[in-house]
């Protein structure tokens, strides 16, 4: 990017402080004039101002809606006919020499599927009964069924989907978006986080900004009530009082900022302000009131099982019309090592009519073409059976599976209707185009004009990027 890194600002830093004491001042005029000739100031000024990527973007906006915990691939997506075969069965110790298992053993029984799968759309893409509503549009849907990671436990499957590392403490993909891209929105965070479910693996690691400044993390809001927690002045503050208390921290921030040119204090003065326009903005974004009741309808808002993800599909469709860059959904407890038929039955009843309602209103407003939706989890399921409960028969599972597991993209110059690589007939192992996850993030920041090997933060002498060391563009994603 062509803007200054961190540890390059603070060495520019000491050197106008030096300038200033020796000089009284003259330097930091000339330092002053360096950088604004190569267009740093505004990048100084304000960390979230909106930057040009490196090439025309087909995207400005990701919704990453996270299903935490691993869907079931060949439940939902990618249906396996031989599971059928060997239900009930162990399988050749040949068969399962190689796979990675997080609970259960190569010996555990085959289980298979009792959905029914079907051709849909001009397509012909195949879904689960499960999934009714999003069978309504696969036409703009690309599937990938050939999706792999590293990690086989949630919480290292999670920091290598945001991160591009099982390690922590690095930036997450939201983090490094709205590093590259700044924000279109004046009034809420470039990088928002709606939360549905009973917790995650990853929680706030999921979105955090790493060794960034501070102020490219992404913030939570909620879906009822106060949209973020003490955002409200306490009884007796009045907006005034508030304007005159911020407005003179931010004179103490601003000269502490000269004096050490440290970015957390600019994150700091951006994040007061940003705070004291949300107090209106955010109220708003909430206020479901001027919606049609035809759209309410559609995403199923204020009926069950469907109205807390739908709010939180509202709520990004919302976002996306307000300008924020990076809205990522993260929807819990898509874990099924046990009651598989049930619990998966139970998401979807609660998420397909909302995912399939905010594609559709999404597109008939204009909007789908320049917001690129991702849809998957951590990793996939395995194809035996793990049965926690030995006198219910009924009670079976899956574990984990990091390889050949599936995952969507809709909008933002994906080609729909497109079913992208195959795995065996077991579903153990890919069979054609594999997609590692550092290729679907190097496909993201792609269609958002960026070539992740050049999108770099230098942090402790090395430049860093989401993709890491490897990753691809999958183009036959792409239109």
């Amino acid at each position: 990017m062509n803007f200054m890194h961190f540890d390059e600002y603070r060495q520019l830093q000491a050197r106008r402080q030096f300038l200033k004491n020796a000089a009284c001042g003259f330097g930091s005029l000339a330092l002053g004039g360096m950088m604004a000739s190569d267009g740093l100031l505004g990048a100084v000024a304000d960390p979230l101002a909106p930057r040009k990527p490196h090439f025309a973007p087909k995207a400005k906006h990701v919704i990453f809606m996270f299903m935490e915990g691993g869907p079931s691939q060949m439940d939902l997506f990618d249906p396996k006919p031989a599971l059928q075969k060997w239900h009930g069965q162990s399988l050749p110790a040949e068969m399962t020499k190689d796979l990675k298992l997080a609970f259960i053993k190569p010996t555990a029984a085959v289980l298979g599927s009792p959905r029914q799968f079907t051709q849909h759309g001009k397509s012909g893409m195949v879904l689960s009964d499960y999934l009714p509503n999003l069978a309504t549009c696969v036409d703009d849907i690309c599937m990938v069924r050939s999706m792999q990671t590293d990690a086989f436990n949630h919480h290292p499957g999670q920091l290598l989907l945001f991160t591009g590392s099982i390690q922590f403490g690095r930036p997450t993909m939201g983090a490094w978006v709205t590093y590259g891209l700044g924000s279109e929105s004046q009034n809420l965070p470039g990088f928002v986080v709606l939360s549905s479910g009973v917790g995650t693996s990853g929680g706030a690691t999921n979105f955090l900004s790493g060794f960034m400044p501070s102020t490219y993390q992404g913030a939570q809001f909620r879906n009822s009530g106060e949209p973020i927690l003490y955002l409200s002045n306490p009884d007796g503050v009045s907006r005034e009082a508030q304007r005159a208390g911020l407005d003179t921290i931010k004179e103490l921030n601003e000269k502490h900022y000269t004096d050490t040119g440290d970015m957390e204090i600019a994150s700091r003065i951006q994040s007061y302000e940003l705070a004291y326009r949300m107090q209106m903005a955010a109220p708003e974004l909430l206020d479901f009131s001027k919606e049609d009741p035809k759209t309410l309808e559609m995403y199923g808002v204020g009926k069950k099982p469907t109205h807390e993800f739908a709010s939180n599909c509202l709520l990004a469709r919302r976002m996306v019309e307000r300008g924020v860059r990076y809205i990522l959904m993260m929807d819990a407890s898509w874990d099924t090592h046990t009651n598989l038929n049930k619990k998966l039955k139970e998401k979807c009843d609660a998420s397909d009519q909302p995912t399939a309602a905010l594609i559709k209103d999404l597109k008939q407003r204009g909007l789908l073409d320049d917001t690129l939706i991702v849809w998957g989890g951590e990793f996939g399921r395995t194809a035996m059976a793990e049965i926690r409960n030995l006198s219910d028969p009924d009670n079976a599972g899956r574990d984990h599976h990091p390889n050949g597991y599936s995952m969507w993209l809709a909008g933002g110059g994906v080609k729909g209707g497109t079913t992208i690589g195959a795995t065996d007939e077991m579903g153990f192992n890919i069979t054609e185009d594999k997609v590692h996850v550092h290729d679907l993030q190097a496909t993201i920041l792609n269609q958002l004009g960026f070539d992740h090997t050049k999108l770099t933060f230098r942090h402790m002498g090395r430049d860093y990027r989401l993709t890491d060391l490897s990753g691809e563009v999958v183009r036959k994603m792409l239109v």
